[in-house]
C-alpha cells in the first residue's frame, strides 16, 4: 500500500479560495535563460516518490541507431517535439493525444535517413523546425507550412553564406531563439574539408528574409581576420554555433558558443588562433555586431568545441548581485563572465601546452584555463587511472596505453593520442541547469577517453579520403559511428547517392563531390571496388596531407571504459564561491550491477532540470534507461524509474489545469544502446 504525503492545509485553502493554480509553460529550448529551471514547486522532496506515468506517446518511427533528443516545448496546453525521423508532432500536453504531425523530410522529397535533432522553436502563430538544409515555418494550429515564409513555407540554410549554395552542407540540429521579430540561428556544418562556414544569422520571423549575419570566420577588414591565413574566409569551415543560442531580452544581447574549425585534428592550412572558433560570443541581437568574445581553445586540434549554449545566471560577489553568463566545456571547465562586459568573474591563467611533432602543424603555445571552479572532469589520462575491473582488462589497456601519447592538450600524433576528456565530454549538448536561489550549477559529465590517430592521406582511395576518418578504412565504424557493411541490402544505389549528397544524422552532405565521385563511392560501398580518387579531389583546396583513422573510444577488451570509475558523474558547482558542492557517480551498466559492481557511472547524454522545490530531474544515462530525481542541495537520490529507452534528452516541466508534469523524450540509440520513440510524462496522482 502506498502512503501519500499530506498536502499542507494552507495550500488547500489557497487553491479553494483562488481556484486552480495558473498554467506554466516550457516556452523555449533549455528553458528561459537556458538554465533549465522551473519555478514550480508542487512536486517536493516529500512527495516525489509518488510520481507516476501520466501519459505516454509513441511516434513508432524508431529504427536501429535512431535517436530522439528533443527538449519538448509546451505552450498554451500543447506540446511540440520532434521524433527520430524528424517528424514534428503537436500533442495535447494533458493527455498526450496527437493533434497534428508534419514530416519535413517527406515534404522536401529527400530520402529517409537518421536525424539527430533537439526540437523546435515556437513563436506567436508559428512553429519553426530545421530539417536537412531547410528551415520551415509551420502554422501552430494545423502544422501546415506557412506559404508567406520563404518559398512555400521554407528557406534554404545554404543560401546567404557568401559561397555557392549548391556546394555547401548546412543544417541545424538545435532550435533557434527569437528576439523581437528575429529568429537567430546557429548551424551544423561538416567537420572535414571542404566545409561550410558556421556564420550566425538572423531571419525575419514573418518572411524568412536574412536580416543580419555574423561571420565566425572573419572576412578582410573584420576583427579576427588576422587570426587565419589570408583568404581562409573563402575556403575554411566550421566555427559554428551548433549547440544553439541564448537570448537576453533585458539587454538585447544574444549569446553563442562556437565549435572548432574544420578539419578537427590537423590545422596546417589554418595557422593562427582561428577566431571565432571555440569562442563565447556576445552579439547585439538587433544587428549581429560583436559586443565581446572569449576564446577558450586556440587553434583547436582536439575537437574541444563548446558543447552547449551559454547559460544566463546571476551570482553573488561580496554581497553584490552580478548578471553573468556561464559556459560549460568538454574539458571539464566552467567559465563565468560578466554578462555585459565579458570580464571573467574567476581568474583565468595562460598555461603552456605541448607543441605538435606533425609537419606543417603550428599550435598555440599557451591555452587559457580558469583557476576556479576546479574541473568537474578528470583531465589528462595517466597510468594510475587505468581500469582495474579485472587483471586481464588492466593488462590489456596498460599495453595499449603505453603505445599511445597522453596528457592534457597533448596534440594528435602518428602513434595515436588519448584525448581525455574525450570528444563527448566532460559536459555535452544536454547543457547545465542553474538554481537561482542556491547559486548551484548542475552538470552531468562523461568520463570516457577517446583515441585520435593521424595517418598520411597519400593513397588514391576516394572512400579513404572522404569517409575513413569517421567510419574507418574497414568500414566497421565504432560505438559512436555506424558500420557501412551490407549497405546494399538496406539501400538502393540512388538512395545511397542521395544520402552522400545530402548527409544523414551527424554525417555532413558532400554536395560538391560530383556525380562521378558519388557514384564511385556507392560502387565501393556495395561491391568493394575502389576506382580511385579523381585528381580534382586530391588537388582541391580542402585536401590535407593527414587524416584521422576514425572516432575510437578507448575501451577494455570487454567493451567497458579503459579507465577506473566513475565513467560518468553528476556535479553541483557553486557559482558564488567557485567550489564543487557535491559530485556523485551517475549511471551504471546493468550487467555489472548484477555482479555487484555498482555506482560506476556511465556515458550520459541529455541535460538536467532543477525546480524551485529543490529537485533535480535527469534521464541521460545511456544503458540503465533510468529517470531520476535528486535532492539538489545534497545529491541524495530520491526517486528513480525505468524508461522505455534511454532518456538522452533534457526534460521539460510545466503545469496545466493545476497539475505539474515532467516530460522526457526516450530515444536511446547512442553508442549502441537500443532505440526508442516515446515521450513519457510523469505527475503526482490526481486526487480521487
Amino acid at each position: 500500500m502506498r502512503i501519500r504525503a499530506s498536502i499542507p492545509v494552507t495550500l488547500c485553502l489557497l487553491v479553494a479560495a483562488c481556484g486552480p493554480l495558473p498554467d506554466v509553460d516550457w516556452p523555449v529550448n533549455g528553458g528561459v535563460d537556458n538554465i533549465r529551471y522551473s519555478p514550480l514547486s508542487e512536486i517536493t522532496r516529500d512527495n516525489v516518490g509518488q510520481l507516476e506515468v501520466a501519459w505516454t506517446y509513441d511516434s513508432q518511427d524508431a529504427f536501429e541507431g535512431s535517436e530522439m533528443q528533443s527538449n519538448p516545448i509546451v505552450v498554451d496546453g500543447v506540446l511540440f517535439a520532434t521524433t527520430p525521423t524528424l517528424k514534428v508532432v503537436a500533442l495535447n500536453a494533458e493527455t498526450g493525444t496527437l493533434l497534428w504531425t508534419f514530416d519535413p523530410i517527406a515534404a522536401s522529397g529527400a530520402p529517409r535517413a537518421r536525424a539527430r535533432h533537439r526540437g523546435v522553436t515556437v513563436h506567436d502563430d508559428r512553429v519553426f523546425v530545421a530539417a536537412r538544409s531547410y528551415l520551415w515555418a509551420l502554422d501552430r494550429q494545423t502544422g501546415q507550412p506557412i506559404a508567406s515564409f520563404g518559398q512555400e513555407g521554407r528557406i534554404d540554410l545554404r543560401e546567404g553564406l557568401g559561397r555557392p549554395a549548391e556546394t555547401l552542407s548546412v543544417s541545424a540540429s538545435t532550435p533557434g531563439v527569437v528576439f523581437e521579430d528575429l529568429l537567430i540561428m546557429g548551424s551544423s556544418v561538416p567537420e572535414t574539408l571542404p566545409g561550410a562556414p558556421g556564420h550566425i544569422r538572423a531571419f525575419d520571423v514573418r518572411t524568412g528574409e536574412q536580416r543580419w549575419m555574423f561571420r565566425t570566420i572573419p572576412a578582410p577588414g573584420e576583427f579576427g581576420y588576422d587570426t587565419w591565413p589570408p583568404g581562409a574566409h573563402e575556403i575554411s569551415g566550421g566555427a559554428n554555433a551548433w549547440a544553439g543560442m541564448t537570448v537576453d531580452l533585458s539587454t538585447g544581447l544574444v549569446f553563442a558558443a562556437t565549435g572548432s574549425a574544420s578539419f578537427d585534428f590537423y590545422g596546417a592550412n589554418r595557422h593562427g588562433d582561428n577566431l571565432f572558433a571555440n569562442s563565447v560570443l556576445a552579439l547585439d541581437a538587433r544587428t549581429g555586431d560583436r559586443v565581446w568574445h572569449f576564446q577558450a581553445v586556440r587553434h583547436d586540434v582536439w575537437d574541444w568545441d563548446f558543447p552547449a549554449a551559454p547559460s544566463l545566471v546571476t551570482v553573488t560577489r561580496e554581497g553584490r548581485r552580478i548578471d553573468a553568463v556561464a559556459q560549460i566545456t568538454k574539458t571539464g571547465y566552467v567559465y563565468v563572465f560578466d554578462r555585459r562586459t565579458g570580464e571573467p568573474l574567476f581568474p583565468i591563467e595562460e598555461r603552456p601546452v605541448p607543441a605538435s611533432a606533425i609537419d606543417g602543424e603550428l599550435l598555440a603555445p599557451t591555452q587559457p584555463q580558469p583557476v576556479l571552479p576546479p574541473p568537474f572532469a578528470r583531465q589528462g589520462l595517466t597510468e594510475d587511472m587505468l581500469t582495474r575491473r579485472t587483471p586481464e582488462a588492466h593488462a590489456a589497456v596498460l599495453e595499449q596505453f603505453r603505445a599511445l601519447e597522453s596528457g592534457m592538450y597533448e596534440p594528435p600524433s602518428l602513434a595515436g593520442t588519448i584525448v581525455f576528456p574525450g570528444f563527448d565530454g566532460g559536459a555535452e549538448w544536454g547543457g547545465a541547469a542553474f538554481d537561482p536561489d542556491s547559486g548551484l550549477l548542475f552538470v552531468n559529465s562523461n568520463e570516457m577517453p577517446w583515441i585520435v590517430q593521424l595517418i598520411p592521406n597519400n593513397d588514391t582511395s576516394l572512400y579513404n579520403a572522404n569517409c575513413a576518418s569517421c567510419h574507418g578504412e574497414d568500414r566497421r565504424g565504432s560505438p559512436a559511428v555506424p558500420s557501412l557493411h551490407n549497405l546494399g541490402e538496406r539501400f538502393a544505389r540512388d538512395e545511397l547517392a542521395a544520402l552522400i549528397r545530402q548527409g544523414t544524422g551527424t554525417m555532413p552532405g558532400f554536395p560538391d563531390m560530383g556525380r562521378r565521385n558519388t557514384n564511385d563511392i556507392v560502387e565501393f560501398l556495395i561491391t568493394g571496388i575502389d576506382r580511385g580518387a579523381d585528381p580534382a579531389v586530391t588537388s582541391a583546396p580542402g585536401w590535407l596531407p593527414y587524416r584521422n583513422t576514425g572516432y575510437t573510444i578507448f575501451l577494455d577488451p570487454d567493451g567497458y571504459p579503459a579507465i577506473s570509475p566513475p565513467w560518468g558523474t553528476l556535479n553541483a558547482i557553486d557559482l558564488n564561491s567557485g567550489e564543487i558542492r557535491w559530485q556523485i557517480p551517475f549511471g551504471e551498466f546493468p550487467e555489472l550491477a548484477e555482479q555487484g559492481l555498482t555506482s560506476t557511472g556511465s556515458d550520459n547524454y541529455g541535460g538536467p532540470v532543477v525546480t524551485a522545490s529543490g529537485l533535480l530531474f535527469i534521464g541521460a544515462t545511456n544503458f540503465d534507461k533510468k529517470f531520476r530525481a535528486y535532492d539538489a542541495l545534497t545529491g541524495e537520490l530520491l526517486w528513480e524509474t525505468m524508461l522505455p529507452a534511454a532518456g538522452n534528452a533534457t526534460p521539460s516541466i510545466y503545469r496545466l489545469n493545476g497539475r505539474q508534469y515532467i516530460v522526457i523524450a526516450c530515444g536511446g540509440g547512442k553508442n549502441g544502446a537500443p532505440s526508442g520513440s516515446s515521450l513519457v510524462a510523469f505527475a503526482l496522482p490526481e486526487d480521487e
